[in-house]
């Protein structure tokens, strides 16, 4: 009779730097501004996957004035993110945005976003949000870390961005079998279904 493995409380592939950055971008549009933000803080040329906050145990969260190149990272590829933003095109108006983190290196953290019109109301619902998310799971991981960052809207529309990047990972390619053409993306759910009298068609 096989033995069962018991479940690891360490993280595979051993410790994760997550890096936190931010910038305040400019542009003609808010989208463009939320691209030129982007692209001050190093993730422009990613696929964006917008996380749900959690920090993976094994992990160390670095504040950085901009995300350092992943290694073996490719145009285009996923990155997987944590990130507040806030645009605004009306000249006058602010833009505020802010990550808070609590952490323990060793059990993992958690991530809070926020974003408003002014600093205060930003950094006060970090606080707030990061005291209940650790009280609803009865931890406490010590004081909170923040990051903050805004500017005031004149005549370009601008974007307040803080964004922390987790890792990059490329697509899936696998080749067509049924043709010489180059690879493409493959439904795996595809694969598993079984063969139609038309797939036999069409290989025979």
């Amino acid at each position: 009779m096989k033995r069962r493995r018991r479940a690891s409380s360490g993280r595979p592939g051993g410790a994760m730097n997550l890096y936190v950055a931010s910038a305040v971008g400019r542009g003609w549009t808010e989208l463009a501004a939320f691209d030129r933000a982007l692209v001050d803080v190093g993730a422009a040329n990613f696929n964006l996957i917008r996380l749900s906050s959690v920090i993976p145990p094994g992990s160390s969260v670095i504040d950085v004035p901009r995300c350092p190149p992943l290694p073996e990272a490719c145009w285009g590829d996923r990155l997987y993110v944590v990130y507040a933003e806030q645009r605004t095109s009306q000249p006058g108006a602010e833009v505020w945005a802010g990550v808070g983190w609590v952490h323990d290196p060793r059990t993992g953290g958690l991530f809070v976003e926020h974003e408003g019109c002014d600093e205060s109301s930003v950094r006060r619902d970090i606080t707030a949000s990061l005291e209940e998310l650790q009280a609803s799971r009865g931890l406490d991981l010590g004081p909170p870390n923040v990051r903050v960052i805004g500017d005031r809207c004149t005549d370009l529309p601008c974007c307040a961005l803080v964004l922390c990047a987790y890792s990059a990972e490329r697509w899936s390619r696998r080749l067509d079998p049924t043709a010489g053409r180059p690879a493409r993306l493959v439904d795996r759910d595809q694969d598993r279904r079984p063969a139609s009298d038309d797939d036999i068609a069409r290989a025979s």
